[in-house]
């Protein structure tokens, strides 16, 4: 079973190529013009254990708002198609995760429903150049093209490039388990439903 996807997005905004492949080893490539960005997106392959590349151009002189989110509503998709039926998968994942002085909980269910909850709030505006509420805008654009519920909740935390690190990390971490193979039920949906 492979389980890849690969997603090309147009806009007259944005231009954005991205490829996943959930049980693959290269490293991230990741390429958007917004070099805080990048760097999230590193740890979200890195972390999740899968193959991430991304290729993005979007008009960043505006700012980045809607490179932030096509790729996030590209990275959603691309994590639906490759999951397929979801046979086999784990289903729901969480990470509790330390950065420093910050703590992130991230809980995700790939359900076919998107839902997002979000209770983050960052000490200050910028990161650098890099607005604070895209990382909200993001994960909001992944659990709805990805139809999957997120919740993510921070509990303590007073860098804002530490809290933004460890929403990326644990939410990696959290969609790991999720798509995970569960060897014990690897032919079946894991729903009473029978599909997901």
């Amino acid at each position: 079973m492979t389980r890849t996807a690969t997603v090309k997005r147009k806009t007259s905004e944005t231009d954005v190529s991205l490829e996943l492949d959930l049980d693959g080893s290269a490293p991230p490539s990741i390429s958007t013009g917004v070099g805080f960005f990048d760097h999230m997106l590193t740890h979200l392959g890195k972390h999740g254990a899968f193959s991430l590349l991304v290729q993005a151009k979007g008009d960043t002189h505006i700012d980045d708002h809607h490179t932030v989110e096509d790729v996030g509503l590209s990275f959603g998709v691309a994590l639906k198609d490759a999951l397929g039926d979801k046979k086999g998968v784990h289903r729901y994942g969480s990470c509790t995760l330390p950065m420093d002085e910050t703590l992130v909980t991230v809980a995700v269910d790939l359900s076919g429903r998107p839902a997002f909850v979000w209770k983050v709030s960052f000490p200050t505006e910028k990161i650098g150049a890099f607005d604070c509420q895209l990382v909200e805008e993001f994960w909001k654009s992944v659990a709805n093209a990805g139809l999957l519920n997120l919740h993510v909740v921070l509990h303590h935390g007073s860098n804002s490039h530490h809290i933004a690190e460890a929403v990326f990390k644990a939410a990696a971490r959290a969609l790991r388990a999720a798509v995970a193979i569960d060897a014990r039920n690897a032919d079946a949906v894991p729903s009473t439903k029978g599909v997901l």
